[in-house]
């Protein structure tokens, strides 16, 4: 069964870093495009980064920029976020899915999505 699992989520002081994991189990994975989006409680989903597994192109939400790195492993089939100088304003829950373009303006799920790790960030 295609399937995407996240994990690396947690309770982090502000200044603070985190990294996600996104693992893929039962389809190629190789030239899927795959992106990480955030749902606060009260607020829209929000694109956070997407990588392409065809070339490795790479997206940041401009929120995030110069603060979170996102990268993929085929051998593990795993894509990882990066998350390091975290906000109060970055909690929320933090899912990963293939995407139908890469680019976090625009990218929407398409086919899997995982069910997603909680990210908190409070003193």
């Amino acid at each position: 069964q295609p399937q995407l699992v996240e994990s690396g989520g947690g309770l982090v002081q502000p200044g603070g870093s985190l990294r996600l994991s996104c693992a893929a189990s039962g389809f190629t994975f190789d030239y899927d495009d795959i992106g990480w989006f955030r749902q606060a409680p009260g607020k829209e989903r929000e694109g956070v980064s997407c990588i392409s597994g065809l070339d490795g192109s790479i997206d940041y939400g401009d929120s995030v920029k110069g603060r979170f790195t996102i990268s993929m492993d085929n051998a593990k089939k795993t894509v990882y976020l990066q998350m390091n100088s975290l906000k109060p304003e970055d909690t929320g829950n933090y899912y990963c899915a293939t995407v139908d373009s890469v680019d976090t303006a625009t990218m929407n799920p398409f086919g899997l999505r995982g069910q997603g790790t909680q990210v908190t960030v409070s003193s």
